[in-house]
């Protein structure tokens, strides 16, 4: 019989959504509080490239792929929702 790897028969291949609900920079680790209401671990080491610490969060939406780590369910190739946009009213914009 052949070897289990839990880390590549658990990955769901697809993206979820879910909201930063504890972000620590200093420790690069946080928890989502998914669209379905469970919370997963996430690791700096499985944020998006591009994406800086600082960049994140708390209430932040994002866009995930749930996998497996050491300890159990985890978020990976986290990225912002959205991608990264800044709307400012522009006071142009709001002429009768």
């Amino acid at each position: 019989m052949g070897f289990f790897y839990p880390d590549l028969y658990y990955h769901t291949h697809y993206h979820m959504t879910g909201t930063i609900k504890f972000y620590n920079a200093v420790k690069g680790f946080g928890f989502i509080k998914t669209d379905a209401g469970n919370e997963l671990f996430f690791h700096i080491t499985n944020v998006a490239e591009g994406i800086t610490p600082d960049q994140l969060q708390e209430g932040m939406t994002v866009t995930f792929v749930e996998g497996m780590g050491r300890k159990g369910p985890q978020a990976e190739q986290v990225s912002l929702a959205g991608g990264m946009s800044s709307h400012s009213d522009n006071e142009e914009d709001m002429v009768d």
